[in-house]
């Protein structure tokens, strides 16, 4: 066991402070990363105020890590030490079930062991990002390709794979076209993977604020949902939606906007349930979809399909101790378009 310095919220809704966490030794097939930068998400938030339900405390938050491995253990194949690597949302499955032997660990029939608020095979709670260093299994890291900078890749860990698996799954790409809602954290990085995949993209979002930034990142258009009209003229226009917000919809609404066969899929999580009128995809047989990450290896691809155009994460760096402000300007919307902490001042 090794003793790190950390941020973790000691309690539910508690500010994050500095603290100190063990991370266990290096096994056969473990690595040992020095976390370089850690991605804020807004996963991060509902999980430290129980937005989401009971969690664990004290917790330490992140999932969009990247560094570079300083140790290997004997039994490791994949990489080495020196390498640029990134763990995301994930740090272990049973690798047995049907999902796992199909690459979709994301969707591990008896659950994945998130990496963090949650509790490993060795009955230890895990500790996310928000730290000097992670121990993890290899087939649980993915590697960061150069051309892209470790700051600018570590939101792609969850943001980018958030994204980028349902537009894959739903077929963005020429002739499609794809709508994002919201233009956040996730937002941001859905107009320029979908643009990037070849897909005519459109920005639903609150207000017309953002408008520039999202033309600048690939939309071909932008619409304010505060305005009525917008439902009034791009009723039917389109085949996929993907919805980042996390606060409750007018579902019936946003189903109006899709084309017959049409999906609406969501990867933002509201914290309170949701109602439906099921007569708003029976006409139309449009499809209430949702995703979760994507598994290994297709953060794999979305990491080497970033690289080889260019995309990282619009971002703002920021230092350890400004991480709970950086919480509250993420719930008022303050960020353009992610938040990373440079973990060399933890």
């Amino acid at each position: 066991m090794t003793t790190v310095a950390a941020y973790a919220a000691p309690a539910a809704k508690a500010p994050l402070e500095r603290t100190t966490i063990e991370r266990r030794a290096v096994r056969e097939s473990d690595v040992l990363i020095d976390i370089k930068f850690a991605g804020i998400c807004h996963s991060d938030i509902h999980q430290v105020r129980e937005g989401w339900g009971e969690a664990i405390f004290p917790m330490v938050p992140g999932h969009e890590i990247a560094g570079v491995v300083t140790e290997v253990g004997p039994g490791v194949t994949r990489f080495a030490v020196g390498d640029r690597v990134g763990v995301g949302c994930m740090v272990d499955s049973c690798r047995t079930c049907e999902n796992c032997r199909a690459g979709l660990e994301q969707y591990c029939i008896p659950g994945s062991t998130m990496t963090y608020n949650a509790v490993g095979k060795d009955g230890q709670p895990t500790y996310g990002g928000y730290a000097e260093t992670i121990v993890v299994d290899e087939n649980f890291v993915v590697r960061i390709p150069e051309g892209i900078g470790l700051d600018e890749a570590a939101p792609l860990l969850c943001a980018g794979i958030t994204t980028y698996s349902p537009l894959k799954h739903w077929n963005a790409g020429p002739g499609k076209k794809v709508a994002v809602l919201g233009m956040g954290g996730l937002g941001h990085m859905a107009v320029k993977l979908a643009h990037a995949l070849g897909a005519e993209v459109t920005v639903l979002s609150q207000s017309l604020r953002k408008k520039d930034d999202g033309l600048r990142l690939g939309a071909d258009h932008y619409y304010a949902t505060s305005d009525p009209k917008t439902f009034e003229e791009l009723a039917g226009t389109f085949d996929l939606i993907i919805s980042t917000v996390s606060a409750p919809l007018d579902f019936g609404a946003y189903l109006a906007l899709l084309r017959t066969d049409g999906a609406l899929v969501n990867v933002g999580a509201p914290e309170e349930p949701v109602s439906l009128n099921l007569f708003s995809v029976i006409g139309g047989r449009k499809t209430l979809a949702g995703s979760s990450i994507g598994g290994i290896r297709e953060t794999q691809e979305m990491l080497d399909f970033c690289a080889e155009r260019g995309l990282g994460s619009e971002i703002e760096v920021i230092s350890a101790d400004r991480i709970n402000e950086a919480y509250e300007r993420v719930l008022a919307s303050d960020v353009r378009y992610r938040f990373v902490i440079d973990t060399s001042t933890i």
